[in-house]
């Protein structure tokens, strides 16, 4: 049994009075300044150099030129000198697995490559999905869902979307999807080569309607002109594919000015070059990784297809129209071929940045995603080389902060590669 003897205990009491009700340093310990950095902040400004921001808890509270940033009193430093930050990458346009254990994994993929929010388009049935976007998961990226996508039939596909054959079947998966509170309502409208019906213009029209009755929003997978035309025309809000047939006209482009609130996701093909994936050799086992470099290889026919869909969102991004990012698949490095693509495309590293960012949270209509930013979620990459001199330095990720929190990204390399567990 502890003794105390009462003199002992009046002065202990004294002095516990006289302290204060925390310590400086204990009142600081969530508070992190982060100094140094070149920081692209992803709004399209000027990069500010020798940056400074401060990360309280899991948000950012002050951005700016170090010197200009107030530190608190008792905050831990991290020098980031020589490094560049950008915000961490929102991914719009992914399909992850169904399951909960493997949807958590692609969304630690997905966090170990630098993405702070993905958004699923459209296999999503009630279940996991739904109560996985209602989570927020250590070390893994948040996660958006469209639920259930509305397409024609398709024989021998998976028949994970609606498939309506009339107008009122499109209202009614509408309705259906209303009732869960999707983040999207994603649409096909494309006969695969001529394998299927395509949707009509009274279908896809008919859906618009009916989503946006319900305040919705609807994205639209599309692979001719006339029918991009045709969606502008019915009020499509977003485009998850470009324009894939042919390049866009003059009609198309005085549509889209028309409504300049259509958001366009490119998801570029591959572009039919070599390229070197030993950049994921952290992630992918080696007999794994040498299969898929056997695909990165010279391919004239696919070049031919890149260079409708560069051509075209060069010339959409010229014009104005707001570009967003996705990637329309489930492995976790794809953003930063997706972020090269764009770039061979024509567009300038700092817009494919913008793209990647801001434009794909506000997308999503996330208030706290996207830019490097007091009072938004602190989602950040940290880079050992600058993005804007040339793109593929995103790659080169020196570390993953999710809602303030660093990504273990050793220990999921080890997991990943054999190498270990956590």
């Amino acid at each position: 049994m502890l003794k105390v003897r009462t003199g002992t205990l009046a002065v202990a009491f004294v002095m516990l009075a006289a302290l204060p009700a925390t310590p400086p340093a204990a009142a600081q310990a969530d508070v992190t300044v982060y100094e140094g950095a070149r920081l692209i902040v992803g709004d399209g400004s000027e990069p500010i150099q020798d940056a400074a921001f401060v990360v309280r808890g899991t948000r950012f509270e002050a951005v700016g030129r170090a010197g200009d940033v107030a530190v608190p009193a008792g905050a831990a430093r991290v020098d980031l000198s020589g490094h560049t930050v950008i915000p961490a990458l929102v991914d719009t346009h992914v399909h992850l697995s169904r399951e909960r254990e493997a949807l958590v994994e692609d969304l630690r993929r997905k966090a170990y490559y630098g993405v702070s929010v993905a958004m699923s388009l459209g296999w999503d049935a009630p279940g996991a999905p739904f109560e996985v976007r209602a989570e927020t998961i250590p070390g893994a990226a948040r996660f958006r869902t469209a639920g259930r996508g509305i397409t024609r039939p398709e024989p021998g596909r998976p028949p994970l979307p609606y498939w309506i054959t009339s107008a009122e079947e499109g209202r009614a998966a509408v309705r259906e999807l209303a009732t869960l509170e999707v983040d999207l309502v994603k649409i096909w409208v494309d006969d695969r080569g001529g394998r299927y019906e395509k949707m009509t213009p009274e279908m896809y029209a008919a859906i618009i309607d009916e989503a946006h009755r319900q305040g919705l929003r609807v994205t639209a997978h599309v692979f001719t002109l006339e029918d991009a035309k045709g969606l502008l025309r019915a009020g499509v809000d977003a485009f998850a594919h470009g324009v894939r047939d042919r390049d866009v006209d003059d009609e198309l482009v005085e549509l889209w000015r028309q409504r300049p609130h259509v958001v366009l996701v490119p998801n570029l093909p591959n572009r039919g070059v070599a390229d070197d994936l030993g950049w994921l050799r952290e992630t992918i086992p080696p007999d794994e990784l040498e299969a898929l470099q056997a695909q990165y290889t010279d391919r004239p026919d696919a070049r031919e297809s890149f260079g409708i869909q560069a051509r075209n969102l060069a010339r959409l991004n010229a014009e104005g129209v707001r570009i967003a990012f996705g990637t329309d698949g489930n492995a976790g490095w794809t953003p930063h071929v997706e972020l090269a693509d764009m770039v061979a495309s024509g567009m300038t590293p700092h817009e494919a940045l913008v793209a990647a960012t801001r434009n794909s949270a506000a997308l999503l209509e996330l208030d706290d995603a996207g830019t490097v930013e007091a009072g938004k979620s602190a989602d950040f990459v940290v880079l050992e080389a600058n993005p804007l001199d040339d793109i593929t330095n995103t790659r080169r990720i020196h570390a993953v902060y999710l809602r303030g929190a660093p990504v273990d990204r050793a220990a999921l390399s080890a997991r990943w590669t054999g190498g270990g567990s956590p």
